[in-house]
């Protein structure tokens, strides 16, 4: 239930919570197809080639797509069913109980923060190929790179930009988010021109590399790059269509990313012999850059890295601050984080926590990509796994429950086989990063420590919780009541 509101505009329309009610289709769309399109296919590309081959990545990333494809219609059935902010927090109180969510929603707001201070760090390396001479006034060395004050100062202006922008309104954000991305499309379409015209189909040679496990290296990185079509869900409060509506585009938005990872990997390896690979730096931007025939193009894909870096840094900064708006709300953290500003009606002080950590990541060096990669895609896994599994929770104990987007069918049974396959394949993928195995992930120990030590102070707020709360449509209210009481609030 909305009501009208003079806070920001006259026609303004807010949530029960506070929220601004500001975006439509497109807005939502954009935002978690965004979020997915950062920085990744600019740096990473080289590696995936080189660790399993041209088709050899493309089928990992394939499959790593099916995954995410089961998931988002778990999430597109929850989101329809409850579109309130905060996504996962929502789906497993209800399903669930206190702990669970607390545990949960921790767990991918780590991961969407980790995605946040990666683009502050990617953003200098970034603008560092179009002005080589960026990196002036050395501080010191960290995690074996050098860094710079002026190139830390690039990253860190970025963050207290994006963080303007967010404080200011979802709106704002959002129409950031939409004129980005669509430059973002216009790359895609050079990129496909270029392939057209230029192309060379035996550098596409070897289409296997690796085998098993040079395919499980490209695959670790899925979680992390497939990551952002569950912001929808995080906004949803905010979000003007109707419930069905927006458990749609959370699929649409994943197979649009899907189509977008396979071109970069397919359109790269048509420009740039396997064996030469390790010569270039930034893939994607060379590549256009030899199929166009002039380093001009090579400048525009980076352009649209900067875009990517912008789109995901907007999205998660949205996702992460509404999950922690959430939480405060519903009293499993401190209420500071659930404060709205006085004017645009967002959740400011989360806003300003999560792009302070962003602030600090660039004078960390360029070191710091891959630690913050792998620490961010088991925490987001961890959550993915508990609401496949909370979907399934819900089917049977709430089978009644108002379902706007009811996936598999009218019946049970086709909705019961894909909860089944997202869980059996998200635990699949969890258990990649435990290194239990010759084809499990090599996380560095860094990664571990950054994960474990924010899993530690999840839960630590989980500990915290007043027991006796049983999962249901009415949790958080008991919850709220429940913490009011064991701290003498009225």
């Amino acid at each position: 239930m909305s009501k009208p509101t003079d806070s920001h505009s006259p026609r303004a329309e807010v949530s029960e919570t506070g929220l601004v009610k500001a975006l439509g289709s497109w807005d939502a769309l954009f935002v978690g197809f965004g979020a997915m399109i950062g920085f990744g296919w600019i740096v990473l590309t080289s590696g995936w080639l080189q660790s399993a081959g041209t088709l050899g990545a493309m089928l990992a990333f394939a499959a790593g797509g099916v995954i995410m494809i089961f998931v988002g219609l778990v999430y597109s059935e929850l989101v329809a069913a409850m579109p309130f902010a905060g996504g996962e927090h929502n789906y497993l109180l209800r399903g669930m109980g206190p702990r669970a969510a607390v545990f949960g929603s921790w767990a991918i707001t780590g991961g969407y923060i980790s995605v946040v201070m990666f683009e502050a760090v990617a953003i200098p390396q970034t603008v560092e190929y179009i002005f080589p001479n960026l990196s002036q006034i050395y501080l010191w060395n960290f995690a074996g790179s050098d860094v710079y004050l002026t190139w830390a100062l690039v990253g860190s202006a970025a963050a207290l930009i994006i963080g303007l922008i967010n404080i200011r309104g979802i709106k704002t954000a959002s129409l950031v988010q939409t004129f980005v991305v669509s430059f973002l499309l216009i790359v895609g379409l050079l990129l496909i021109f270029g392939t057209a015209v230029g192309a060379e189909p035996s550098n596409a040679q070897p289409l296997f590399t690796g085998g098993v496990p040079g395919m499980i290296a490209v695959l670790v990185a899925v979680p992390f790059l497939f990551v952002g079509f569950d912001v929808i869900p995080q906004s949803a409060e905010e979000v003007k269509v109707p419930p069905r509506r927006i458990g749609a585009l959370v699929v649409v938005s994943v197979l649009m990313a899907i189509v977008w990872y396979l071109l970069i990997i397919f359109t790269s390896s048509m420009a740039i012999p396997s064996s030469d690979l390790a010569n270039y730096e930034l893939v994607t931007a060379d590549a256009l850059a030899i199929l166009l025939g002039h380093e001009i193009w090579g400048t525009i894909v980076i352009a649209g890295g900067l875009a990517g870096i912008i789109t995901s840094w907007n999205a998660f900064l949205i996702g992460a601050s509404r999950l922690m708006f959430s939480m405060a709300r519903a009293r499993m953290i401190p209420l500071w984080f659930g404060k709205l500003h006085p004017k645009y009606r967002t959740p400011s002080n989360a806003v300003i926590f999560i792009s302070a950590l962003a602030f600090i990541a660039p004078f960390l060096g360029s070191g710091m990509l891959g630690w913050i990669v792998d620490a961010g895609s088991p925490a987001i896994i961890i959550a993915y796994f508990m609401v496949s599994v909370v979907f399934l929770v819900l089917r049977k104990k709430e089978p009644r429950m108002d379902r706007p987007m009811r996936v598999g069918g009218r019946g049970n049974a086709g909705g019961t086989v894909i909860g089944v396959l997202s869980v059996i394949l998200t635990a699949l993928l969890l258990f990649i990063y435990i290194p239990v195995t010759p084809w499990s992930a090599q996380l560095g120990w860094p990664s571990w420590v950054m994960f474990g030590a924010w899993m530690l102070l999840g839960i630590y707020y989980l500990a915290r919780l007043p027991g006796g709360i049983k999962p249901g449509e009415n949790a958080e209210d008991q919850l709220i009541a429940a913490v009011k009481a064991k701290r003498g609030e009225r």
